[in-house]
């Protein structure tokens, strides 16, 4: 008896086992292009410019106090002896992990071949991107001498001092910026097909050519879509591999210490979730404000937001779970130092830090166990403002609370920021959204070409016929 594949209409499936729509109302590919690519060509709104005007606000106080710590020495911030690493730390590893959302939804779900991720991918990219540029900029204020960072760099000179390899801090530097070479090249291969369709439309020379320069003169023909999606697939596969190994490394930082609370092996997996968690608050924060600002309703629908407030939850109780270890460790390890450092994160100098990181990190988003917060605005909004607050802190607590009482209680001192430290903290975050709003304005959002392969007759039927 030969057996084959069955193509059963969507409609004659019971209402458990159809495909949730990822596009709403009827939608063509002209229809599309017109949608993602003309706000690109047509002036902002007065909101943007408002927007806009805050964040660079923002970002010219961050940098301007980023120049004073250069000048003057980082004597300016609150570090002590034995805080030595503090904000500028906390805020690197902060932002790396914003960054890994990103390029889970842009790789590994590409790799899976989740339909739902493609209204979404082109926006995670670009988040990880400028993620990783704000993040990059505190090792450099770290080291204190920024114009001397290149000894840090491996090659030949007279001084004949070499990097460190077996070092985790150099590891850092290579994994940081590889992460960031593979995810700008597969942000970039991305968008030249929707180069050239802005090529094709725009009128003005000087946009025209520059689109057909990004372009990289693509045609769309049938050569060039066999090299893109062959390349798409190679870099997709090398970027999966990063999302584990990145912050895995930028935990090494901390678990090969022999200092008291980060000497643990789950700091690996521990870090990894706690990034993908943070991550995919701050892109459903975006994705709320472009959905509603941009008019694009019918191409972000609720059910994306859906499905990423589901990884938040399970991320969430992922980062419960792992809190429950560092208390079964500090018990069952009967190892004083230990113990006192886990009881410090709970009832010490820094105990409401703990208790906020815990509040926010795993009580909070408990709300998306249910199905209308999950589909929410405000819900939404205060569980990923909740998580990026949790995230944060989170690092301060396992930086701070770890190294302000060392060994020798002699050496024990009080960490207090400045207002250098916090207007650094600020101007980060006026930076990162400075540049997720420009990018907003000159670029597609979406991608148009993963998007009409989900349109009606996008793709085959075991049949022959088209899927839905």
């Amino acid at each position: 008896m030969n057996l084959e594949a069955v193509s059963v209409p969507e409609e004659a499936l019971p209402a458990v086992l159809r495909t949730p729509p990822v596009l709403e109302g009827p939608v063509s590919p002209g229809s599309l292009d017109d949608q993602v690519l003309a706000p690109v060509e047509r002036k902002p709104p007065a909101a943007w410019f408002i927007a806009i005007t805050c964040t660079s606000i923002l970002m010219l106080l961050g940098l301007a106090l980023m120049g004073y710590t250069v000048a003057t020495g980082i004597g300016v911030w609150g570090n002590n002896i034995p805080v030595a690493w503090a904000f500028d730390i906390i805020n690197f590893v902060f932002w790396i992990g914003i960054g890994h959302a990103g390029t889970l939804i842009s790789a590994i779900l590409l790799l899976f071949r989740a339909r739902w991720r493609n209204s979404i991918s082109r926006f995670a990219e670009a988040m990880t991107i400028f993620a990783v540029i704000v993040a990059g900029i505190f090792p450099a204020l770290h080291v204190g001498r920024p114009w001397l960072a290149f000894w840090l760099f491996p090659y030949p000179n007279q001084r004949a001092i070499w990097p460190n390899f077996r070092s985790p801090l150099m590891w850092d530097v290579f994994a940081v910026s590889t992460y960031f070479s593979v995810s700008l090249l597969f942000w970039y291969l991305g968008l030249m097909p929707d180069f050239a369709s802005l090529r094709d439309r725009t009128k003005g020379r000087i946009r025209k050519f520059f689109y057909a320069v990004l372009a990289a003169g693509w045609r769309g023909s049938a050569s060039h879509w066999r090299h893109f999606e062959k390349a798409y697939l190679i870099i997709a596969g090398i970027a999966t591999g990063l999302v584990l190994s990145v912050h895995s490394v930028v935990s090494f930082d901390f678990a090969v210490a022999l200092v008291p609370g980060w000497h643990m092996t789950i700091f690996p997996p521990y870090f990894v979730t706690g990034a993908i968690f943070a991550g995919f608050a701050m892109v459903v924060m975006a994705m709320v404000v472009v959905r509603e600002t941009m008019n694009l309703k019918n191409l972000i629908t609720m059910y994306h937001l859906d499905v990423m407030n589901k990884i938040i939850l399970t991320c969430s109780c992922l980062m419960a779970y792992a809190y429950m270890m560092e208390g079964w460790t500090a018990w069952y390890s009967m190892n004083e130092y230990i113990h006192h450092t886990f009881w410090e994160y709970i009832a010490g100098t820094y105990g409401w830090a703990g208790w906020l990181t815990i509040t926010c990190n795993t009580i909070i988003p408990q709300l998306f166990w249910v199905r209308r917060f999950r589909r929410s605005y405000p819900a939404m909004l205060v569980v990923a403002a909740a998580v990026t607050v949790g995230m944060w802190f989170e690092r301060f607590v396992i930086i701070v609370s770890s190294l302000h009482q060392d060994f020798m209680p002699s050496a024990w001192q009080v960490y207090k920021p400045t207002l250098v430290d916090l207007g650094i903290l600020l101007g980060s975050f006026g930076l990162f959204f400075t540049l997720v709003l420009l990018f907003a304005r000159v670029l597609p959002v979406i991608a148009t070409t993963e998007m009409k392969a989900v349109l009606p007759g996008g793709q085959p039927r075991h049949g022959g016929g088209s899927h839905e």
